[in-house]
């Protein structure tokens, strides 16, 4: 019988970071639990479940190499169907995993899913990026925030580095038109408290070689004033 997976665990053992027996199942079920949903709701227009291995599962890991090397707490803005949040949550079962999800039926899957996987220290929050960062529970408690395909860097950063620690990082997933929304966002990103953002080749995944990654760090504290109300950032970005 065909596995699905089989692609994605060459690669992932090819970049030395192998799922053990337990992460094997675990991301057999994820795939398993998306592919079902997707049918009711939309989660993902990639439906070919190799594809998903690949643009979706890969994806992900390739954030590995960039995670702190001990225990730490990690939001993923606009998390959707979980990426890059729970590939990361499965390789790296130590860290504590928020997932922000604005959109109800999609933060309903994400907490199903996590129930479905048995992922502890793990949440889900149905909520707005612009509220949390100015949520004192929220705002400045997490060494890594993630997020991928959610705006321009220029609105990105005023979500995301609200949400940061001082001393954590930024890790966005981005395309071609990085270089330029780094230039662009640069004022947006020294204001927030961020240092300059680095860009950062990711390895290919079956050739396709336009993925990137944009990591800031968080230097200073972000002015209170920040983020604005929601839906601000993105009509007036900085």
């Amino acid at each position: 019988m065909h596995d699905p997976l089989a692609s994605f665990r060459e690669t992932a053992v090819r970049w030395g970071c192998p799922p053990d027996e337990r992460q094997q199942q675990q991301f057999t079920q994820y795939l398993a639990f998306l592919m079902e949903w997707n049918e009711r709701i939309n989660l993902t227009a990639v439906r070919d479940p190799v594809e998903i291995g690949r643009r979706h599962f890969l994806d992900a890991l390739r954030l590995l190499p960039f995670l702190p090397p001990t225990s730490f707490a990690l939001m993923d803005v606009g998390s959707g169907a979980g990426f890059p949040g729970v590939p990361l949550k499965i390789m790296r079962p130590d860290m504590r995993l928020v997932l922000v999800e604005s959109v109800g039926k999609k933060g309903n899957f994400l907490q199903q899913l996590l129930a479905e996987l048995k992922l502890e220290r793990s949440t889900v929050l149905i909520a707005r990026a612009e509220e949390l960062g100015r949520d004192g529970r929220h705002r400045e408690r997490y060494q890594v925030v993630t997020a991928r395909a959610v705006a321009e860097l220029r609105v990105l950063v005023e979500y995301l580095l609200p949400l940061t620690a001082v001393g954590g990082v930024v890790l966005a997933l981005k395309g071609s038109q990085a270089a330029r929304e780094i230039a662009d966002a640069a004022a947006a990103v020294d204001l927030l408290g961020g240092g300059g953002a680095e860009l950062h080749n990711l390895p290919p995944v079956d050739g396709d070689e336009s993925g990137v990654l944009v990591r800031i760090e968080k230097e200073r504290e972000t002015p209170a004033k920040y983020p604005r109300r929601v839906g601000v950032p993105g009509k007036r970005p900085l």
